[in-house]
């Protein structure tokens, strides 16, 4: 008798938390983002024995993360307000994306969902070095992850690099606040399936809602500015740039971090600034965004 990719997924999927998850109980809201996961996502927690409210499980070819899914999380989060649901669980297109929602409604990013990991992994004694995040994951993470004596290393963004890294050190677990999230010691490619899976076992071994696990991490505000640039240039090369960036470092006094990265699929640079304050990296951006652009322009003649 043939045995179906679906079914052969689904085992593969289970075994990666052992020993097995039992999932009963727990009324879980699935959106599959009519991607990928539509059929196995849901059917993976259902047999782990979750209550599952499945959504966006009706791929019709266009409609794929059609403002739905890990994308786009304000129907997911309704979702679980209106069933009364324990959590949310929300893949993107492809599945290899993971952002969840708590009992309450509010969103779990990818670098939320990491800690949770990290931590759990770490209390039950099976945590290999640290964790691999990415240029842009959150400085509250950073922090919250020292606190643990967790170390913690930036790659550059996309999850190649995080999995370079990953390699190169020898540890387990990376990712992205898109929700791109690697489990290396379950297996070698990021997977949401996966990914939450290893969340849920969190949430069992502690006895804790996700609303509680995430209190651990405080998440710093986050200011970003798009400056369009015609020519790719090294911005490290230009001076005027590097002065106006050494400038806001230093106005920021240690409690924050300032990030300039062209962007890899757009004509643009994007200017990011960090810190505990929000009206102040707001400020300290556009100011340094505007210096930016003014170079920029003025290069460009």
């Amino acid at each position: 008798m043939a045995v179906s990719v679906n079914f052969l997924f689904i085992e593969f999927c289970k075994s990666t938390v052992q020993p097995r998850l039992n999932l009963h109980g727990l009324k879980i809201v699935v959106d599959a983002s009519n991607g990928a996961c539509y059929k196995v996502g849901p059917a993976v927690f259902a047999e782990l024995g979750a209550e599952v409210i499945s959504t966006c499980i009706e791929p019709n070819g266009t409609n794929i993360n059609d403002g739905l899914g890990s994308t786009c999380i304000n129907h997911l989060q309704q979702q679980v307000l209106e069933h009364r649901a324990d959590l949310g669980i929300a893949f993107d297109g492809d599945g290899d994306r993971l952002i969840m929602a708590d009992g309450n409604g509010a969103e779990l990013d990818g670098d939320e969902l990491l800690f949770i990991m990290a931590c759990s992994l770490q209390d039950r004694g099976l945590l290999q070095g640290g964790v691999v995040g990415t240029v842009m994951s959150n400085l509250g993470m950073e922090h919250a992850l020292a606190q643990r004596n967790i170390p913690f290393t930036r790659a550059a963004v996309g999850d190649r690099y995080v999995n370079e890294l990953l390699l190169a050190n020898g540890w387990y677990l990376g990712g992205e606040p898109s929700g791109h999230l690697i489990c290396r010691q379950v297996t070698t490619a990021g997977d949401g399936i996966v990914a939450a899976l290893q969340v849920l076992a969190a949430v069992q071994h502690s006895g804790k809602t996700l609303a509680e696990l995430k209190q651990g991490i405080n998440k710093y505000p986050q200011h970003l500015v798009n400056i369009v640039m015609t020519e790719r240039r090294d911005l490290t090369r230009i001076p005027a740039v590097t002065r106006a960036v050494t400038e806001c470092e230093q106005a920021l006094a240690g409690c924050g971090r300032v990030l300039l990265r062209p962007s890899g699929t757009e004509p643009v640079v994007r200017v990011m600034v960090e810190g505990e304050d929000k009206a102040e990296i707001t400020r300290h951006c556009q100011v340094l965004a505007e210096k930016v652009e003014q170079v920029l322009k003025a290069l460009n003649g």
